[in-house]
Parts: C-alpha cells; structure tokens; sequence
C-alpha cells in the first residue's frame, strides 16, 4: 500500500508493529524480508517516488576537514535513496575486517564474519550480482584469457569485485512494496523527531511533516533507522527533548567515526610484455573483476588496514580527475553529469580500441583504502535548521596518518612482488614519498558513507549493540552501514543489505 502523506488529514495517527525510517537500500531490503509476516510495517520516505529538489535541499549542510563531496549531492531523498545514483560495485568483508587489531586503534567488531555471511546470499540476489561466487578459481575457468598476475597471495591477492546492473531499489522493487498487503509505505513523510519515555528507556512516537504543512504521529512497538550514517546520526541528535545530548548519545558517540573509503591515484605499473589483464579490468560490460588487496598476514605484520589496487591503461588514467574535484556541485543531478562527462565509459572503450601496441602495457594504480576509526571524523548538528524545523548536519571529516601509512605500503609491496616476479616495474607517486603523515586534500571518497552509529557491546565504546539495537533503548534499532564499527576495504552496498536482512530476521524471532 502507498500513501501520500500530504493527502492524509492533519495529526492523523498511523500505527503499526514495526516503523521503517527511510526507504532506501536498507529499508526496502528490509520491508520486503518482513513480507508475508504477520506483522505490519510502516515504511517511511521523507521524499516522493521521483526526485524532488526541495526535498532534496534537507540533505544540505557544510563540510570541514578533508575536503569532500557537497552535503546535498552525496545522498538522494526519494524513494529507492542513493541507489538511484550508485555505481554497482560490490564484494564481501573479510574475516580481518571484525577483528580486534591492536595496531588499528578503536577497530574490534562484537560479531564475526560468520554471523553476517548466511545473509550474503540473498543481499547478493536483491542486488542482481549474478552467480554467488567469490572464488577467483570458479571465474578463471569460465573464461581462459582470464588469469592472475603471478604474486605471492601471502602478500598480495586478488580479490573479488561482482558488479550489479546497477539495481535501481525505486523502480525494481517499486510495485513489490506498493501491492504487499503487511506494508504500508508512506511517502513525503519526514521524521522530524523521535519521542521517548521520560526514562530513556523506550520509544513511544516518531513525528512526521511534510512541505505541505501536515504533521502526522506514527507509533510502532519498534522503530528501525535505515537512514543514510549522516542523517541516522542527525535525527538522533536532534530528538534531543527526553535526551538533551540525543538519543543513543550519553557517551557523546552518535556522529562520531564517521568513515569513507579513501580512493585516489598512487602510481604506475609498467610491465615488460603487453598484457590486457582481462581479470582486472572494468568496462561497461563487466560483471566480475578482481583487484590486488593486501593480505591479512602481510596486515598484521607490517601493521596496516585492509586496502586493494585496481588497475587502469595508463593512458586513461594520466588524465583521470580526482572525483573530489568533479562531483563539486550541490545539484546531485549536475555533479552526476558532470561526472560522467569526465568518466564515461563509452569515452574509454574508444580509446582502448585506438591504442593496440603498447596500449597494454602501462597501467595507472588506483588504491582504496579503509579509514581507521576517528572519534574527529564526525557529524554535528548546525545552529541553522532546514525548513521543517531539523537542525542540519555538518559534517567534518577527518583522516590519520595510519590512512597514508597504509596506501604507501601496499603500493610498495606491489612494487616489490612485480619486480621479483620479474614482470616489470613499479612507479609510486611521489606524494606517497614525501614527509607528510596526511594524504592529500584531492584524495577522494567512494561516496561510501559508514560509522555514526558504530556497534560495540561496550556502550562507552560503540552506540548499537550485536543486534543493532541502540544501547540502553529497548525498542530503537538502527540498519545499514553507520552500524559499521571498521569499514574494511570494499563497497560497502552489499554488507549494508546483508546487515539490513540480519536485523530484520532478528525482529521475526521478536515477533
């Protein structure tokens, strides 16, 4: 069912088992896992079906620290959220990623891979990633111009990438959520505030609006945050009238460890042959690609964070712009086109079929990393409110010397396997060599947002605990990646679904 909010009569009460607060990947995800139950949910979307610029604008804020992508174009507010812009890039955590590391400072997850893996499955068909397979062994024997750059995988492997289509959530999964009888989404209906007991304990009402002037109630026996990390963390510091610091916030964590994926160019690969390294390479018909990520073994002893290297020809990517300087504009809709202007794929594949000789034997490296954990990289809210009332978010994000540190040593590390494999040579950007700790302003994020609401089963240390509930409130569940305690070295899409389809079977044993 799907109803318009602004239609609705003003103050009108809506009630249901379960309240779903954004209808993005993790919330759709979730809506269509409680299908066919018998409990009702009411799944909200602060915007309508298609894009709407006003909406949109609540998305606004400021950015300090590292320089990053405008607040109002890194996430859409309508039906379907982000996916309506995002790339398709996906692949799996790594065992490493939930470990304690000593030498990753506030690393350390309350669950294991294996606690999310059952859910990989059905996260990998929701977000049409084709057969579920992670395995290099099963790709190389499907195609034989496949096969591996000869390193050693103790030091260096080659990791699996699937790429989706990519899904669309606002029009795949549009009439699925709209003719399921158990749930009722409402749409142009903005959370405003999230009510509590007197105690803290609980909460009894979330506070709907809209532009057209109505405010509704929706009351639930549980409420799921399935925002984006920046605006989960915002909505609950504003709820601020039981909790002046916010909720979940007694320990000052909500907004803070703010994480990205920090991508950028760090060097060159020349080989002594031509070679079109066909299992790393990405076109606009690629479905499975692998990239070089460092080893778990070579982590713990040279005491860095997981990160890969993907190759491009070195004569696109001499002239490649860091994404940082083109998706500049607030507009989303003109910084994607001003991206695919400087990015598109039908412009590469040209070029790839002028160039033959030589072509193929130049590669630019383009690393991504996982930021270590920083309690300064953070959301705060602004004096200034959006025009329903909500303080806006601003956010400052901060990175750590450990971030440089890891980028330069896998590139190092690549150099050395290459060179005693004997296939050529590597050549490291020179900013990896200089003396500053801090990677430079033009490194770019994979518009991966994750953190904010990190879980931990210390409250002093984390704001949801296992089951991503937040401490100390015995009905507020949060989904998607702001849960994130580490954000490993990956698109983060398909983890956020899995843990999206996690919290929802646990709310099916709940009843």
């Amino acid at each position: 069912m799907h109803i318009d909010a602004r239609q609705l009569d003003n103050n009108t009460l809506i009630e249901g088992d379960i309240c779903i607060i954004g209808a993005g990947a993790a919330g759709i995800s979730m809506a269509l896992s409680l299908e066919n139950t018998a409990l009702k949910v009411v799944l909200l979307e602060g915007g309508g079906m298609e894009y709407d610029d006003r909406v949109q604008e609540l998305y606004n804020g400021k950015i300090t620290g590292h320089p990053y992508y405008p607040m109002k174009a890194s996430r859409l507010h309508y039906f379907g959220g982000s996916t309506g812009h995002w790339g398709g890039m996906c692949s799996t955590f790594d065992e490493i990623d939930f470990e304690k590391r000593d030498w990753v400072e506030n690393s350390g997850w309350p669950i294991t891979l294996k606690d999310i893996s059952p859910f990989y499955p059905k996260a990998h068909e929701i977000l049409d990633l084709g057969p579920f397979e992670w395995e290099a062994e099963y790709w190389l024997k499907q195609n034989a111009a496949y096969k591996l750059l000869p390193v050693e995988e103790n030091k260096l492997w080659s990791k699996l990438w699937h790429f989706s289509p990519p899904t669309r959530f606002g029009t795949k999964y549009r009439d699925a959520v709209v003719n399921a009888k158990n749930i009722h989404l409402y749409t142009y209906a903005n959370v405003v505030d999230i009510v509590a007991t007197e105690n803290v304990n609980s909460i009894t009402q979330v506070t709907i609006k809209n532009y057209a002037g109505k405010e509704h109630t929706v009351k639930a026996k549980r409420y799921v945050l399935a925002c984006c990390s920046i605006q989960t963390s915002r909505l609950l510091l504003a709820s601020n009238k039981q909790a002046p610091r916010g909720l979940g916030n007694d320990n000052d964590l909500v907004g803070r460890y703010f994480m990205e994926h920090t991508e950028l160019k760090t060097g060159e690969l020349w080989l002594n042959h031509n070679d079109p390294l066909l299992f790393y390479k990405m076109d606009d018909k690629t479905k499975i690609r692998a990239e070089l990520a460092i080893s778990p073994e070579k982590q713990r002893e040279l005491q860095v964070m997981n990160c890969s290297i993907s190759l491009m020809p070195l004569a696109l990517a001499k002239n490649a712009i860091p994404s940082v300087k083109i998706w500049s504009q607030e507009d989303p809709r003109k910084a994607l086109d001003t991206f695919h202007k400087y990015s598109n794929l039908d412009k590469r594949n040209y070029i790839q079929k002028l160039f033959t000789k030589g072509f193929y034997q130049s590669y630019g490296l383009y690393t991504r990393s996982e930021q270590q954990p920083n309690p300064d990289s953070r959301i705060v809210l602004s004096e200034e409110k959006d025009e329903l009332g909500v303080p806006r978010a601003n956010l400052h994000w901060a990175l750590s010397p450990m971030d440089k540190k890891t980028v330069f040593t896998i590139n190092k590390l690549l150099g050395q396997q290459i060179g005693a494999a004997r296939l050529g040579r590597v050549k490291i950007a020179d900013f990896l060599l200089d003396n500053d700790p801090q990677l430079p302003d033009y490194t770019s994020g994979g518009w991966h947002h994750m953190g904010t609401t990190r879980m931990h089963e210390d409250p002093k240390k984390g704001v949801v605990d296992a089951n991503c509930k937040i401490h100390g409130i015995d009905n507020l569940y949060v989904a998607g990646s702001s849960c994130f305690t580490t954000g490993g070295a990956v698109n983060p899409t398909l983890t956020c679904v899995a843990f999206s389809l996690r919290v929802a079977d646990h709310l099916k044993k709940l009843g």
